[in-house]
This record gives structure tokens, C-alpha cells and sequence, in this order.
């Protein structure tokens, strides 16, 4: 438990980086003197840095102490959040996000086969959600937190103090973790391999297509919920705190309803999720609706999350580390994504307003291609079934 509540808090430092640019999107804008959809390539630089670093970084450290390797990265974390923090421009801030970003998945994923391997396999998908607890801590307090630290002292104090934040977690794991008891670990190359594995391949994908939608709505619900639901600037943190407590529930429910039955639930919630987006559509303009759908949208966001991970899991169990940073790298291949279409349409003539549909429909192939996955994952476990009766 201590092992798990340290590598809880250091996701928490280091995801909160990434959530809390959607607080402070206009600030940053504003002083830097860019618009709202540049200042959302922010987003995009973030996911890119960690689709290019985290499987390659995690392929090429294989073999290194996982301590040691966590210190390093959270060391990283440390100097890119401080140099966001001193960036007098937009391309300098850009290159720092990048950089912190290089290290994030690849930390997520030796934190998450670590609590995975100390569980039964069929409970995967509830120790996927209890240490991505870390990751729903840095939505329901630290993006609020952040948000609010950022509109009183500015932006840079936003990244100063989780840079304060991650080197509190370096601390941690240097005086507290020891090196788990390890299997043989594999090369880099080995471990490669398993990316030619075509359920592989299609857990990413799902991964990367299920999510999109629904991190385009987060990256932008700044300008959605001021320039449409009518709520002030002042009251975003406790609309991300709602967003993050709705996320909280949503992992948890999620990590449980897929360990009683993946089948079921994973394209169900997929489903619902697409549901509630068209519905924040019809209510984007009420301001008390837009509470409600905020809520709705983070808990159902947050509840595929451990179906996903546990999928990867399992279609690659030879190399479950790079596994998991190649899946993280979907996740932000979606996130690239959403920073990247949802600037386009939060700039265009029609406001941010139709992100709402977009990422309807992205989720929608999200859930179709859960479906096929689910029905040829079950003929195969028939024909296993059969050649194992004949």
C-alpha cells in the first residue's frame, strides 16, 4: 500500500501537467498573445511528446532498474515544468512540454505493471483504476488547484508548482520505493515484438479512436462552458472539480464492470458516452444543463479507461511495460488529436460549440470497433473451445 499511495502521488504530479492546460488555455493566450487555438496546440505538443517518447524511452530502458529509471524520469518532469514555468515565449513553452512530455508514459507504464503484477490477473481492470486514481486526483484537485493558482498568480505559477510537486515525488521515491522483485527483463528488441501482434494493434487502436472525442471536449471546455453555457471565468475550478469528481467514479465503476464482464460493459459505456455527447449538444447553452453534462462526460470518459488498459494488458502479456507506453501513446495520439481539430473548430466561424457532435462521432467508431474486437476475440475462444474438446 505505501508503494502504491507514492506512485499514486507521482502520476498525480506529473498528469496534473497535462490536465491543467485546459484551465488556463485563455491566460496563457492572453499574455503570450496567441489565440485560444494555438495556445491549444499546447495539448497537441503534450500527446506528441509522448507518442514519440514513451515507447521508444521504455523499449531502450528495459533493463534498467525500475528506482533508478523513476528517478530519472521524474527528475525530467522537475526541470520541464520549471522551464514552462520561465518560458518567456510560445515556442520555448511549446519545447517544454514536449520534453516533460517524452517522460510521462513511460513512468505511467513501469507504475502500472507494478501495482497489475501484484494483483490476480482477473483483477486487472480495478488495479488499473486504483492507481489511475492518481490521474483522476490530478482532475479533481489538481487542474482546479492549478486553474485557480493561475488565475491569482498567473499561468507560470501553475507550472512552478507542480514542478514543486513532482520533485515532492522524486523525494518519495528515492527515500521510500525500493526496486520491486523482478522478472527477467527483455531487450528492447524482444520487446518490440509484440507489436506485430495484430489484438495488439487493435487494443491501441481502440485506445487511441475510443478517447479522442472525449479529450477534445476536456481541452476545451474553457471556451465551452464561458462562451456557451454562460458560466464566468471564476468559476472554472469548481466546473473541472465537478468534471474531475465525476471521473473519480467513473474509473472505479469502469475498473470493476469490466473485471465482471468486458464484453458487456466496455461497449455499453462506449455507447452511453456517445449518447451524453450529442445531449451536451441540445444543452450547451444552458447554464445549469452544462453542470450536468460536465459531470456526465467525465465520469463516462473516465470509465472505458481501465477496459482499455487491461485489454492491452492482456493481448501482450510477454512485454505488458512497453505495452503499456505504447498504449499511453494512443491515448495521447487522441489527445494530439482533439488539441489539434478542436482548435481548428474553436477558431472557426462556428465557435467550439460543434466539438460536442465531432466527439460523438468519434466515439461512436470507438464503440464499433470495441464491437468487432469483442465478437472476434468470443469465435476465437469458440474454435479454441472446439479444438480443445476434439
Amino acid at each position: 500500500m505505501p508503494r502504491l499511495v507514492i506512485l499514486m502521488f507521482c502520476v498525480f504530479s506529473i498528469t496534473t501537467g497535462e490536465f491543467v492546460v485546459a484551465g488556463i488555455l485563455p491566460e496563457v493566450a492572453s499574455d503570450l498573445e496567441v489565440t485560444v487555438g494555438t495556445a491549444g496546440l499546447l495539448v497537441t505538443a503534450y500527446a506528441a511528446g509522448m507518442v514519440i517518447g514513451g515507447p521508444l524511452l521504455t523499449a531502450v530502458t528495459a533493463g534498467i532498474d525500475r528506482k533508478r529509471l523513476m528517478l530519472v524520469l521524474l527528475a525530467v518532469a522537475v526541470v520541464g515544468n520549471a522551464v514552462s514555468a520561465l518560458a518567456p515565449g510560445f515556442s520555448l513553452l511549446l519545447a517544454a512540454r514536449v520534453v516533460t512530455a517524452l517522460v510521462t508514459s513511460t513512468f505511467f507504464a513501469q507504475a502500472i505493471v507494478i501495482a497489475v503484477q501484484s494483483a490476480p490477473p482477473e483483477r486487472a481492470g480495478t488495479m488499473v483504476a486504483r492507481l489511475a486514481f492518481g490521474m483522476n486526483l490530478a482532475v479533481i484537485l489538481g487542474a482546479p488547484i492549478g486553474t485557480q493558482i493561475g488565475s491569482q498568480w498567473g499561468w507560470r505559477a501553475t507550472f512552478a508548482a507542480i514542478s514543486v510537486a513532482c520533485l515532492i515525488g522524486l523525494g518519495l521515491v528515492f527515500w521510500q520505493l525500493t526496486s520491486p522483485s523482478e522478472e527477467s527483463r527483455t531487450s528492447a528488441v524482444s520487446e518490440l515484438r509484440v507489436l506485430r501482434r495484430a489484438t495488439v494493434l487493435v487494443a491501441l487502436a481502440i485506445t487511441a479512436v475510443g478517447n479522442v472525442g472525449v479529450l477534445m471536449v476536456f481541452s476545451y471546455l474553457a471556451p465551452l462552458l464561458t462562451d456557451l453555457g454562460g458560466h464566468p471565468t471564476t468559476r472554472l475550478p469548481i466546473l473541472l472539480l465537478a468534471y474531475g469528481i465525476g471521473a473519480t467514479i467513473g474509473n472505479l465503476v469502469g475498473g470493476a464492470l469490466y473485471d465482471r464482464d468486458s464484453q458487456l460493459f466496455q461497449p455499453a459505456l462506449l455507447g452511453l458516452l456517445a449518447v451524453i455527447l450529442v445531449g451536451s449538444w441540445f444543452v450547451a447553452t444552458s447554464t445549469t444543463l452544462t453542470v450536468v453534462a460536465v459531470v456526465a462526460i467525465g465520469l463516462l470518459g473516465f470509465a472505458i479507461i481501465p477496459g482499455m488498459q487491461a485489454r492491452v494488458m492482456m493481448t501482450a502479456a510477454e512485454a505488458p511495460t512497453l505495452a503499456m507506453a505504447v498504449n499511453a501513446s494512443g491515448y495521447q495520439v487522441a489527445a494530439a488529436c482533439a488539441g489539434l481539430f478542436g482548435g481548428l473548430i474553436a477558431d472557426s466561424t462556428a465557435g467550439p460549440r460543434p466539438i460536442y457532435l465531432v466527439a460523438a462521432g468519434l466515439t461512436t467508431c470507438g464503440l464499433l470497433m470495441t464491437v468487432m474486437a469483442t465478437r472476434a476475440l468470443r469465435v476465437t475462444d469458440q474454435e479454441d473451445a472446439v479444438v480443445i474438446a476434439g
